[in-house]
């Protein structure tokens, strides 16, 4: 592990040198479990990123490794959200997912969080494991609401089947997508009862709340990724690094660069990736940009310009990403869609439907 911490603080001056590390508006550390490495060590790593004012910073924590002292020294190094992979609060569930922690852990892990002081929380959720019921499903998310401190975040992620893991080979396990599809209605309805808004497919939270950081993938923003494995946006080109970690590390150790491979997005390409980032979320996309509109309406909502995925929608969003047409709305355009944040957004919409409105 300390091979792996020295490796990446090398990756980030590396990276510095470049002038790649000038303003960081936000940082996502993630990728696998943080909170189980040394939160000195953690905060080594932020130490080493120049973050401007007003900057997110946030840590994925599992409940299971999450203690006050850690949460402590994240905030004292400038962490402040945490993005905390509960997944469920059934036990029955946790088991079926194959992780090991128990509810009550995440009751102490919401706990520290509260008493080191960070107010901004994101909770993660998975549904459609085989153990799952709606009943089983809307008691996590009463439980999950009834949190003190609250969270002011859900992500809530369908169980999805990935190949050569232990779920894709015990058929017993593997999701049923009509389940899926009702589990769904049921978190939506759950959070915008209790007040959160969804702003992209997978994600709701209480307005001004939403993760700075995820929306500017889903923005198509430029991003850095450090580490193994990690992928970076900058200029209209995507890198990666090199995947395998002891390539990753000699490399580092050896004085070279992590990066094993990039390629440039053509303008069509680019704007056809926007225009299905931008259907995810709230802001949606051009309604001339839809090919056949009428055909689909039902999925989708016109606010006078702009089309949104109605909660149907949602459920097919690829049948409607299938009709989207780069060569009919112009780059400009979408930039303009593309400034928004999710209350702009909704201002956006309302604005438009009224002056659409007799």
């Amino acid at each position: 592990m300390d091979d792996y911490i020295e490796a990446l603080l090398g990756e980030l001056r590396w990276r510095r040198s470049r002038g790649e590390l000038s303003r960081v508006d936000s940082l996502y550390i993630g990728g696998g479990t943080p909170s189980v490495i040394p939160p000195r060590q953690i905060a080594r790593v932020i130490s080493e990123i120049s973050l401007s004012s007003g900057a997110e910073v946030t840590i994925e924590c599992n409940p299971e490794s999450t203690t006050s002292e850690g949460l402590m020294i994240y905030r004292d190094s400038g962490v402040n959200r945490i993005s905390l992979g509960l997944q469920s609060f059934s036990k029955e569930v946790l088991r079926s997912l194959g992780r090991d922690h128990e509810p009550t852990a995440i009751l102490r892990a919401v706990d520290s969080i509260g008493e080191a002081g960070i107010e901004d929380y994101s909770v993660d959720l998975i549904y459609g494991a085989a153990a799952e019921t709606i009943s089983t499903l809307e008691e996590s998310i009463m439980k999950v609401l009834a949190l003190s401190p609250a969270p002011s975040h859900v992500s809530a992620y369908a169980l999805t089947v990935e190949k050569s893991t232990p779920l894709a080979r015990d058929g017993s396990r593997h999701p049923n997508e009509d389940y899926q599809a009702d589990a769904y209605q049921v978190i939506d309805a759950m959070l915008a009862r209790a007040g959160m808004e969804w702003y992209e497919i997978s994600n709701w939270s209480m307005p001004g709340h939403h993760s700075r950081h995820n929306w500017n993938y889903w923005m198509q923003g430029e991003y850095i990724g450090a580490g193994c494995s990690a992928h970076s946006h900058l200029d209209s080109r995507r890198s990666w690094n090199i995947f395998n970690i002891s390539r990753y590390l000699s490399a580092i150790v050896g004085g070279g660069d992590p990066i094993a491979g990039s390629e440039e997005l053509m303008p069509q390409e680019k704007r056809l990736e926007a225009l299905e980032l931008l259907l995810r979320t709230c802001v949606g996309v051009p309604t001339q940009a839809i090919r056949g509109f009428e055909e689909i309406e039902p999925l989708c909502f016109d606010s006078g310009g702009t089309t949104t995925l109605t909660l149907k929608g949602r459920l097919l969003a690829n049948q409607v990403a299938l009709r989207l047409d780069p060569s009919l709305v112009g780059t400009d355009e979408l930039e303009k869609y593309q400034s928004l944040d999710p209350v702009e957004a909704k201002n956006v919409r309302a604005s438009q439907q009224s002056a659409v409105t007799p």
